[in-house]
């Protein structure tokens, strides 16, 4: 870095941390996840297995398309933040959404993680990956995969990282008997629920949600 010439290695690492936790509410602890992974590399292509009750889905990812949203995935992934949850809202025919942890104080915790909005340069098509969120510079973690072609989403913002490469058919299958009733989407502003009571919550009310087993890189 410039003008760090001759810095112990371990001072550079204290300040940026340091840096990164300052003017942030110190409990916050999901502000300082990164930390946890301090050697983690995105590749600019790299795969997603995520294992579901419906079957594996793999999604390609390419950073390339929307670097700010293929570095968060790949830290949700990495971090595990997605196993053992639910395919919360799911419409047939148009979008599975996925992405609130299972565990309350998890789910909490990356609630405010918000990342930079990428530029769009691909389209919403069937099979396309993107962030859902509300507001510009409010993605945190929550995902949705295009079960058809959502192109005319494209001016609205959604941008996708990745596309799924295997198993659409588990995606199509995917349960959508609740459809937004028990998710809601972020902009219908009725995702308290899930965030206060987690899986408990949804097995609860919805028992026949389809499960995100584990989601981990493979290539």
């Amino acid at each position: 870095m410039p003008g760090m010439r001759g810095v112990p290695a371990i001072l550079v690492a204290v300040g940026l941390l340091t840096g990164a936790a300052g003017g942030r509410d110190s409990g916050d602890r999901g502000s300082q996840t990164a930390a946890l992974q301090p050697n983690r590399v995105v590749p600019p292509v790299f795969r997603v297995r995520l294992d579901t009750t419906k079957g594996p889905i793999v999604i390609a990812v390419h950073s390339g398309w929307a670097p700010h949203g293929a570095d968060r995935f790949h830290e949700l992934v990495t971090s595990k933040y997605f196993d053992d949850s639910r395919f919360f809202r799911v419409v047939k025919g148009q979008w599975a959404q996925f992405g609130i942890a299972g565990d309350p104080a998890v789910a909490g915790r990356w609630r405010t993680r918000r990342i930079p909005d990428d530029p769009p340069q691909q389209s919403n098509v069937r099979g396309r990956v993107a962030f859902a969120f509300k507001d510009p510079g409010g993605r945190t973690s929550q995902i949705y995969i295009s079960l058809r072609d959502n192109s005319y989403q494209d001016t609205q913002g959604f941008v996708p990282f990745g596309e799924v490469v295997e198993g659409m058919n588990a995606a199509d299958a995917l349960n959508s008997e609740y459809g937004e009733r028990s998710g809601g989407g972020i902009r219908a502003g009725q995702q308290q629920p899930l965030f206060d009571g987690g899986n408990a919550f949804l097995d609860r009310e919805y028992p026949r949600l389809d499960r995100l087993i584990t989601a981990r890189v493979i290539l």
